[in-house]
């Protein structure tokens, strides 16, 4: 009987475009109207952190001013090490940097979900094969985050060619990305390969396709036609081996404006905006509150923070007045008081970030290097780092023990 009142109701459900009602057996997260909504037919409130400058390094993270894009960093630890001890550097890194006492911690303080932002070439050759150290490593914190009960959010915060026009995007400064058909196809196949690989992974809340597409001063008549086509693409791509996940789509501007957008393309669309240090009255986020009242669509605040506990306490209420889930930035950080986790200063650091900026042509002393950089790799550490307290305080969730 429940089989043929399913078969008769089938006509119904494609002429009027509804959306099949979820069962049971629906392993993933789904979009319903405005909400993320569980298996089990719950609302999830989205509460994340991103992990940062793990397998996307950023240069202000390590305190250089001048070395800022993952190129720079990468070519100024190379003149520092070597090629050869630079290379384990970052072995041990990345290694080091997360690990599976982090992402229990992140759980245990009250967080549901962290964000990872990816660049390609730890996923993808030059030449566009799909190999690379970044799939171990992705696995990992997958299956560590499983085991905790943590969501996951991969974010591709550096795609070939570059999206942004930003040092962050490890791009050669304009979103070439979105003029070279190359570099699309590349973006494509890469999401493609990590949607095959994660296919109905429930772990796995959704795939974050661009990381703050389009700076506003780059050729933005022309770019912003193209974000939400290229979004079509990479979505079929994505459906066509993953075919229920979330795909999130950062605006325009960096991630801030979403005036490009027509009415959702498929189901299961969000929609992501960046905000940092605005105002946390409604007036800050009230053009995003009409595109989502627009077109019934979920928001998601992907990155905000490095201000103030207060700032953080403030604007983190204001959103979830408005039903809106966040991930702030960042989980690890060296030697601030704006993050989870602060990194301890190694002693010498001054001498190594001037010479990493150019600011001094003579490399420091042996023992400054060697003592420096052991430092930093011990300090990065869960159990070296000091846990800011009153930060996750601001956020809502676990005050200090």
């Amino acid at each position: 009987m429940r089989l043929l009142v399913a078969l008769l109701l089938m006509p119904l459900v494609s002429i009027l475009g509804l959306a099949a009602p979820a069962t049971a057996a629906d392993p993933l997260v789904r979009i319903e109207g405005k909400n993320f909504v569980a298996p089990d037919g719950a609302t999830i409130h989205l509460k994340g952190i991103s992990l940062g400058n793990w397998l996307m390094p950023e240069g202000y993270m390590f305190k250089f001013e001048v070395a800022k894009s993952p190129r720079q960093i990468f070519g100024a630890f190379d003149r520092l090490l070597g090629p050869e001890r630079a290379a384990a550097f970052w072995r041990q890194y990345r290694d080091t940097y997360i690990t599976q006492e982090d992402i229990r911690f992140i759980k245990s303080v009250g967080f549901n979900m962290v964000r990872v932002p990816l660049h390609w070439r730890l996923f993808m050759t030059e030449d566009g094969g799909i190999d690379g150290e970044g799939w171990a490593l992705l696995d990992r914190v997958v299956g560590w985050a499983a085991v905790s009960g943590l969501y996951v959010i991969p974010d591709l915060h550096a795609a070939p060619g570059g999206q942004t026009g930003i040092n962050h995007d490890d791009g050669p400064g304009y979103p070439l990305m979105f003029y070279v058909p190359r570099d699309r196809a590349l973006t494509i196949k890469l999401w493609r390969a990590i949607a095959e690989r994660y296919a109905g992974n429930p772990t796995i809340l959704g795939y974050d396709i661009l990381n703050e597409p389009i700076a506003p001063y780059h050729d933005t008549a022309t770019l912003n036609v193209r974000l939400e086509p290229f979004y079509r693409q990479v979505t079929a791509a994505i459906r066509a081996v993953d075919p229920e996940r979330i795909v999130i789509l950062a605006a325009g501007q960096w991630s801030s404006n979403f005036d490009m957008f027509g009415p959702p393309f498929a189901k299961n669309l969000a929609y992501t905006y960046h905000s940092f240090w605005a105002s946390t009255k409604r007036d800050s986020i009230q053009r995003h509150l009409n595109f989502a009242n627009r077109y019934n669509v979920p928001l998601f605040l992907g990155e905000t923070g490095e201000l103030t506990d207060e700032w953080n306490a403030g604007f983190r209420a204001l959103h979830e007045r408005h039903g809106i889930g966040w991930s702030f930035w960042t989980y690890k950080n060296l030697d601030t008081p704006s993050t989870v986790v602060s990194i301890p200063r190694p002693a010498g650091w001054a001498e190594i970030v001037a010479f990493a900026d150019g600011r001094r042509a003579d490399r420091p002393a042996d023992e400054v290097v060697n003592r420096a950089v052991a430092q930093y790799l011990d300090g990065i550490k869960f159990g070296n780092g000091t846990i800011r307290w009153s930060y996750l305080a601001s956020l809502g969730l676990k005050a200090a023990p």
